[in-house]
């Protein structure tokens, strides 16, 4: 049987994204984006709060990075999702972390995550204090440690964070359970 839970944001697993982009000055900031998605084969969807400074950041730069998290760095993404770079100045160095600044867009790619999705901001949509960010990935940098044999990323070697909204946790990607387009077919086809 089935019980009824109210409203909640009752997907998952969803990716803990880390979001980079440099301010007026060129400064780097990273946030934690708990809400995001690919939303076609090109282009990823963000949904933040307006008051954010990543979102004044991509307003005036016109671009952001995406980054996915891992395990060994979790700690670090936490901090970025809990502190906000609008009272917190020294938020990135705190980390210790390093940033450079990508080839593709004027936005910063943060060395230590192993995968990154370079954007330019594409659209912003608006409704009731959000903004739902719209990015063209031009290019994805990915750690030669992640990528199989054919260069292709091998998520068994990358141990993506995930984040579950139910209990408020972090998870680590799982084992891997069927070859997509491949079961169904297999079963019923």
């Amino acid at each position: 049987m089935k019980k009824n839970l109210g409203s909640l944001p009752a997907v998952y697993p969803m990716p803990v994204l880390m979001i980079g982009t440099y301010d007026e000055n060129g400064k780097t900031d990273v946030m934690n984006a708990a809400w995001g998605q690919i939303c076609d084969y090109d282009k990823i969807f963000i949904s933040l709060s307006e008051d954010h400074k990543t979102c004044a950041n991509f307003l005036k730069t016109k671009a952001f990075t995406v980054a996915l998290a891992d395990a060994d760095h979790l700690a670090e993404a936490d901090w970025f999702g809990t502190v906000s770079g609008n009272d917190t100045e020294d938020k990135f160095e705190r980390t210790g972390m390093h940033a450079e600044k990508s080839e593709f867009v004027n936005a910063p790619v943060i060395a230590e995550f192993p995968l990154t999705m370079e954007c330019e901001l594409v659209r912003v949509l608006e409704t009731d204090g959000i903004y739902g960010a719209i990015g063209r990935i031009v290019n994805v940098k990915a750690e030669e440690s992640i990528l199989n044999a054919e260069g292709k990323v091998d998520i068994g070697k990358t141990n993506f964070a995930m984040f579950d909204q139910f209990s408020n946790a972090y998870y680590g990607t799982g084992e891997k359970l069927a070859n997509a387009w491949d079961i169904g077919v297999s079963r019923f086809g």
